[in-house]
């Protein structure tokens, strides 16, 4: 596999232009990060910059049956340069735009991308990472095809299905990322375990959801969840899939809105889409936000938990009486709650707390503290923390 990889104007001038937006990291160095990266992936790359939109759209010709895929950011031409979408669509390879600030939180002329479309996915928001992950999701496109469905009508509300091999009927695991609700987190962030998933026997149905920053929070980013499980049963009419046995996991806020898929059903009237079409059988939560009021009181992601709630517990209980799995036990359903001792995004006590608090209200919980482990091990198929939580997904259906 042969990436391109291109970096539009005044990206020569990274670590030295606006390093409060764009980092300290200078071109050179970035590519020979991408360089190691690719290494580390058994892949080649080719690293270009220029500062001509004519020079950009003649390096994209010559990619033509040379790569296997693009990486582009392309600066301020994003935004105009409807030549380059032309150039990109010619290439008939699959692209992903890249912007190292979240281009969505900036001026107002930079929220349109006319290259977006011309993309099979964009990243925004990560910094330097953000190339990182792009390198990983042409790989993981490339390693295994999806089944991509819209369960409505934003562009956000969409699922990813890929399927093991045989007749089936398969297991289905629901894969849910994290990223603190926020918006410059998707779906591709666990586009890798999701694969391994299908590997070990599992249809795997990766949910893309509404999130803060892009018309999601509450109550929009439950909704989503809601609406996107049950989309299952759509998606069960073209393949095999045993909806019997369906399991959610979910790594972080997204193990939180795992454990709140599972008890969605027995909520109220009035609150995001009571009814489920689609039951869970069990859950595994990596890393989970478990309780919302103690991810509030921690500060949690920079007060991700108000962000996502739009409220303070000084505000009013109603909506973390909602969608707070800690003040909605019991779940009801066999649960899985993964946690490495080192984490510092989401501190290990919170899952402690939880996983007392559900088994004093009568949930069958397995509990798994892991020494040496961080966050983000929890969701990489290379390190050792992985294959047991896939293993701990198996005892569930």
């Amino acid at each position: 596999m042969h990436v391109l990889v291109i970096n539009g104007p005044n990206l020569n001038l990274l670590g030295t232009r606006e390093p409060d937006i764009y980092g300290s990291t200078t071109l050179t160095e970035l590519e020979k990060l991408i360089a190691a990266w690719s290494k580390q992936r058994d892949i080649e790359v080719s690293c270009y910059q220029s500062n001509h939109e004519g020079e950009i759209i003649d390096r994209l010709h010559a990619a033509r049956g040379v790569h296997d895929g693009v990486v582009i950011n392309a600066g301020a031409l994003t935004h105009y340069s409807y030549a380059l979408h032309d150039a990109i669509v010619a290439t008939g390879l699959p692209a992903v735009e890249v912007h190292i600030s979240n281009v969505r939180h900036r001026e107002q002329w930079r929220l349109t991308s006319v290259i977006a479309p011309a993309c099979a996915y964009s990243i925004f928001g990560r910094g330097i990472d953000g190339y990182r992950y792009a390198l990983d999701y042409l790989v993981n496109r490339i390693a295994m095809p999806v089944h991509t469905y819209s369960y409505g009508p934003a562009e956000d509300q969409i699922a990813d299905l890929r399927l093991p091999g045989g007749p089936g009927p398969h297991p289905v695991a629901v894969v849910i990322h994290g990223g603190f609700w926020r918006d410059h987190w998707l779906r591709d962030s666990t586009d890798a375990i999701a694969i391994d998933l299908a590997r070990r026997g599992w249809a795997t149905w990766n949910l893309e959801y509404r999130r803060v920053g892009s018309g999601g929070g509450w109550p929009a980013t439950l909704e989503d969840v809601a609406f996107g499980i049950d989309h299952l049963a759509a998606a069960a009419a073209d393949h095999p899939l045993d909806l019997e046995r369906v399991a959610a996991i979910g790594h972080s806020a997204g193990g939180h809105l795992a454990l709140w898929s599972a008890v969605r059903p027995h909520l109220s009237d009035g609150i995001p889409d009571p009814t489920a079409q689609v039951r869970l059988a069990g859950v595994v939560a990596l890393a989970p936000v478990g309780d919302l009021e103690a991810g509030h009181s921690n500060g949690i992601g920079s007060n991700a938990v108000e962000d996502f709630l739009r409220r303070s517990p000084a505000d009013g209980s109603e909506r973390y009486d909602a969608a707070d799995p800690a003040r909605l036990l019991p779940l009801g359903i066999p649960q899985v709650v993964v946690h490495g001792v080192l984490d510092e995004a989401v501190p290990v006590e919170m899952s402690r707390r939880y996983v007392a608090a559900a088994t004093a209200a009568g949930d069958r919980v397995t509990y798994e503290e892991l020494a040496d482990v961080g966050h983000m091990e929890l969701i990489d198929p290379s390190h050792e923390a992985w294959p047991r939580a896939a293993a701990l997904l198996d005892t569930l259906v």
